[in-house]
C-alpha cells in the first residue's frame, strides 16, 4: 500500500480495523538505531497532542538518560532498559493514558510479552536495513563503531531481531519521509485518526 509516497505492508494475519483497534493504548515503534521512529513519534504526538491530552511518549533514549543511568548497552542491560520501557508503558495504558514508544531493541521473547500483557496493544516496525542507517548516521554510532570508538550497537555487534508479525511496516528505504510515516499511523489506528490535522489521509 501507498501513502503519500511512502511503502506500507500491512500483515494480513489481522485486519487492522477491528473493534480492539479503536481502543488502542500503546503504539510500540522498533528499528535500528536511525530508521527514523523517534521522527514519527514526534510528529504523532506533535500533531495529536493538542487534540488528544492523554497522549504520552516514551523515547528510548530519553529513558536512558532519566530512568535508566544505571544501565549500559551490552544485550542484558538492553533487556533491562526494555523491562522498564514495558512495566512503564503497561502501567500509563492502565491509567487510560494512550503510550507511544520508541526504542530499537526488539529481541521476539520481549515483542511477545507485550501482546501478552499490554492490551491494545500495536505494534510498528521501521523496516531501514543497516546499509540505509549507517548511510544517515544521525548520531555518528556507525561511524564510531567503525573507527573502533565504541562497542554494543545493535545490527553491528549486537543481533538485530526484526519483529516477525508488526501489525505495520513503514519501509522508508524507498521514502523516507517522517511525515508520511506518522500519517500512515494516524490512517492505521483509528483513535488517532479521528483526531490528526489533515484527515485526508489513505493507507
Amino acid at each position: 500500500l501507498l501513502t503519500g509516497g511512502l511503502l506500507v505492508r500491512v500483515q494480513p494475519e489481522e485486519p487492522i480495523f477491528s473493534a480492539l483497534s479503536e481502543l488502542i493504548m500503546v503504539v510500540w515503534l522498533t528499528g535500528l538505531s536511525g530508521s527514523g521512529k523517534t521522527s514519527v513519534c514526534r510528529l504523532l504526538f506533535d500533531a495529536l497532542k493538542p487534540r488528544m491530552p492523554e497522549l504520552v511518549l516514551l523515547d528510548g533514549d530519553a529513558l536512558r538518560e532519566t530512568l535508566s543511568t544505571d544501565l549500559g548497552f551490552e544485550e542484558a542491560d538492553r533487556v533491562r532498559q526494555i523491562g522498564r520501557v514495558q512495566q512503564l508503558a503497561k502501567l500509563l495504558s492502565e491509567q487510560d493514558l494512550v503510550v507511544l514508544v520508541a526504542v530499537v531493541y526488539a529481541r521476539p521473547d520481549l515483542l511477545e510479552w507485550n501482546r501478552r500483557h499490554i492490551q491494545d496493544y500495536f505494534e510498528v516496525l521501521v523496516d531501514a536495513p543497516l546499509d540505509v542507517v549507517r548511510a544517515r548516521d544521525p548520531k555518528g554510532l556507525y561511524a564510531r563503531i567503525t573507527r573502533g570508538e565504541t562497542v554494543n550497537v545493535v545490527g553491528v555487534d549486537l543481533p538485530w531481531h526484526q519483529p516477525k508479525h508488526p501489525d505495520i511496516v513503514l519501509d522508508p528505504v524507498r521514502h523516507r519521509t517522517p511525515e508520511d510515516g506518522a500519517a500512515a499511523i494516524a490512517t492505521a489506528v483509528p483513535r488517532f485518526a479521528a483526531h490528526w490535522p489533515n484527515r485526508d489521509v489513505h493507507a
